[in-house]
């Protein structure tokens, strides 16, 4: 959340390098269940980033079954601040 109010348009931010639905998912990851449960969180951060127009997510292909996930800085507008403001104080 601190990165994005101080990227500029276009800075790229890898927030997990793997397989995320796999990483994420108790019985097929080999993460521990505290660094599935970061992960997750980190993970719906950036969705929730995205939902508000502040980022755009994308992955980027790294080999089978691997993958860069990242965001991607938009141009800052009135709406979107204000709507990770809101964001913010409900968490």
């Amino acid at each position: 959340m601190a990165w994005v109010d101080v990227a500029e348009p276009g800075d790229r931010l890898a927030y997990h390098t793997g397989f995320l639905v796999v990483d994420t998912t108790a019985n097929v990851s080999t993460l521990a269940k505290s660094e599935r449960e970061g992960l997750r969180a980190t993970a719906d951060a950036a969705y929730r980033l995205a939902e508000l127009g502040r980022v755009h997510l994308v992955q980027e292909r790294l080999g089978q079954d691997r993958f860069a996930y990242l965001v991607i800085a938009r141009p800052q507008t009135s709406r979107n601040a204000n709507a990770l403001t809101q964001l913010a104080a409900a968490a």
